[in-house]
């Protein structure tokens, strides 16, 4: 893994430079994998931040499929364990090679929202995160990180930005006792948005902030039961911003 020590050595110094990074949650960390690290995705800097933050290990990622044609960027994630991935479709080629990264004892890392945000704040999350899961029946870490939308405008302005990534305590999906269906992962994709929701900061909550399984999150309950069906009030809400 001396590529990932060279690639996380550069990217310590650049964030050292641009940002002031704030870990809260280390002690959450498992000491080995396989898991998947669940993420929100508010810059292209993210991944950077989970490479600076994290303990060198076994990682595979997603990227988009745009990235793997970039003349500098696509060789670089190619190097350090980049899975491309179709976007807007569902890539089961990637998905099997995920599948196959977990088997091998990796922590699998994404962004269940599938692309960065545009709008500072969390986007209703994709299944494929809840797939890989169920699939894989390996636990599941939520990473929150706050901040990062501003960090390139404030480059630009010359300041220096207070990133936070706060580390969750790492859980598994509810055992349904039954084959699991399509419909059962939108829930499961509740739960898991739910679980990064509560670790941002309330600006960057977007269609998860206020719902009844993020309320019942953050006072200490089970946010199973809230999330089971509530896949269209997301949807609904994601609607209703997108038109406001």
């Amino acid at each position: 893994m001396w590529h990932l020590r060279i690639t996380r050595f550069f990217i310590t110094i650049i964030q050292i430079i641009l940002a002031r990074l704030i870990i809260i949650g280390r002690e959450n960390i498992p000491a080995e994998g396989p898991y998947i690290l669940t993420v929100n995705h508010l810059s292209t800097a993210d991944t950077g931040i989970v490479l600076v933050g994290f303990p060198i290990q076994k990682w595979r990622f997603f990227a988009g499929e745009k990235w793997a044609k970039h003349p500098l960027w696509g060789p670089l994630m190619s190097w350090n364990g980049v899975i491309f991935i179709n976007r807007g479709e569902v890539d089961r080629g990637a998905l099997r090679e995920a599948l196959a990264a977990l088997e091998d004892g990796a922590t699998f890392a994404l962004a269940p929202e599938g692309t960065r945000s545009k709008v500072g704040a969390i986007q209703p999350g994709k299944d494929g995160a809840a797939y890989l899961a169920t699939q894989a029946q390996v636990p599941i870490l939520p990473v929150g990180i706050s901040n990062t939308d501003v960090l390139f405008a404030n480059v630009r302005r010359l300041r220096r930005t207070t990133i936070t990534m706060r580390i969750g305590k790492p859980y598994r999906l509810p055992d349904l006792g039954r084959r699991v269906r399509s419909r059962d992962l939108a829930d499961y994709t509740c739960l898991i948005m739910t679980h990064i929701a509560a670790l941002v900061e309330p600006r960057h909550r977007g269609v998860y902030n206020g719902t009844p399984a993020l309320t019942a999150l953050l006072a200490g309950e089970d946010p199973w039961p809230y999330c089971v069906g509530a896949s269209a009030s997301v949807a609904e809400e994601a609607v209703d911003n997108t038109t406001a």
